[in-house]
């Protein structure tokens, strides 16, 4: 005799394929998880809403002396564009709080209506308000989705493997550095697939035929990364 799928499971608990919304979650209600049950995929959601998203994460570094340093960042879904707000050893509510208030008093969050971010508890009531207050919905990754927030995770492995893993960070203001050096060139100079092979900054020049003499060799982020532009003739 066949059995519901759905029997004997504890109230409130999540169903594969039907969502990840727990009416029964007061965190749920405040932060839904992503678009309306019945309406599109979580990824058809991304792809119509992409240009008024925004997706944020962290990611940390080991120092040479064995102290992890933890990077706060942004990042446009839409663009592409990314800021990389802060370094820090010790990354409380509040210190992630001040990192969105100085992004909303940058004017960076104009024209943002969501945010993606997952459930880590340094991401406090106070830090939501900040976008709140901008216009903004705060959307939850869903639990052991790793896709959820794929650019973001995408630019994790990007940095590490074409910077960080190349890097004896020494401390802090070293790694501060090197991000700020990288978060340019990532936005003004390296093209991304997700984008038509545009950069963030939407700075592509026009495909010319370039001899080889009058290509010039730009060293980026201390040499680690080579940036190559025609010369003006």
């Amino acid at each position: 005799m066949g059995r519901d799928k759905d029997q004997g499971r504890a109230p409130g608990a999540r169903v594969p394929g039907r969502g990840h919304h727990d009416p029964d979650d007061p965190a749920s209600r405040r932060h839904p998880a992503g678009p309306k049950a019945g309406g599109p995929s979580w990824s058809k959601f991304l792809r119509s809403q992409a240009e008024t998203i925004l997706a944020c994460d962290f990611f940390t570094v080991e120092t040479a002396f064995l102290k992890t340093l933890y990077v706060l960042f942004f990042i446009e879904l839409g663009t592409r564009r990314v800021r990389i707000v802060g370094v820090t050893g010790n990354p409380d509510g509040a210190w992630v709080t001040q990192q969105a208030r100085n992004l909303a008093i940058a004017q960076e969050l104009e024209g943002v209506r969501f945010l993606i971010r997952d459930r880590d508890s340094k991401f406090t009531g106070p830090f939501d308000e900040v976008f709140k207050t901008e216009g903004a919905r705060i959307l939850l990754a869903p639990v052991r989705a790793p896709k959820a927030n794929a650019v973001a995770e995408r630019f994790v492995r990007t940095v590490r493997a074409e910077v960080l893993d190349l890097t004896l960070v020494v401390g802090r203001r070293h790694l501060q550095q090197v991000l700020a050096g990288y978060e340019a060139h990532y936005n003004s100079h390296r093209p991304h697939r997700g984008i038509n092979l545009d950069t963030p900054e939407g700075q592509r020049a026009a495909v010319s035929i370039v001899p080889l003499d009058r290509v010039h060799r730009v060293e980026a982020v201390g040499g680690l990364i080579n940036e190559y532009r025609g010369l003006v003739a």
